[in-house]
């Protein structure tokens, strides 16, 4: 888990992990913590703080195919929001 500065649409998150085996990235506000998740239209997982409706982190299933075949990323956390590739790439990066 490194300290990174990713903001997708209104949410800052502070926290990446990026298994590119699996090619999945992690994206926490704050340290991991236990969450609740819920799939977005996209077919990511949005976290959150258990029972609450507060966002403390997002998975994101194939994130480098995403941004190699579209360019960026779009998350619905409720409303549509996107990332480019370069908003991402400080979470992507080869620890």
């Amino acid at each position: 888990m490194r300290p990174v500065n990713i903001r997708i649409g209104p949410i800052a998150f502070d926290h990446a992990d990026y298994d590119a085996e699996n090619d999945v990235l992690y994206l926490h506000i704050g340290e991991p913590q236990e969450g609740e998740g819920e799939e977005t239209p996209e077919g990511h997982v949005l976290r959150f703080a258990p029972g609450t409706q507060r966002i403390v982190g997002l998975t994101v299933l194939g994130a480098k195919r995403i941004l190699d075949r579209d360019g960026e990323l779009r998350v619905t956390i409720p409303e549509s929001v996107k990332a480019s590739a370069d908003d991402l790439a400080p979470a992507l990066a080869a620890v």
